[in-house]
C-alpha cells in the first residue's frame, strides 16, 4: 500500500544556499524549543505516563492463600 507525501509540493525540496539552509533550521529549532517549553506537562505526561492499571502486574493476586 502506497503511503502519500505529506507535502508533494516540496518533494523534492527546492534548492537552498547553506546560509538559508541553516537560518531555516535555526528557525525550525526555536520553533520546538518554544514549543517544547509552551507544553512541556503535557509531553511529559505523554512521554512518561505510569504503566497503567490493566499492565501493571499483580504481585498479591486475592487468590494466593496467605501462608
Amino acid at each position: 500500500m502506497n503511503t502519500p507525501e505529506p507535502f508533494p509540493d516540496l518533494n523534492p525540496p527546492p534548492p537552498l544556499s547553506d546560509e538559508a539552509a541553516a537560518q531555516i533550521l535555526a528557525f525550525l529549532y526555536h520553533c520546538a524549543a518554544r514549543f517544547e517549553s509552551c507544553y512541556f506537562g503535557q509531553l511529559r505526561r505523554y512521554y512518561h505516563d505510569p504503566v497503567t492499571d490493566d499492565e501493571q502486574l499483580d504481585l498479591f493476586p486475592e487468590s494466593d492463600p496467605p501462608f
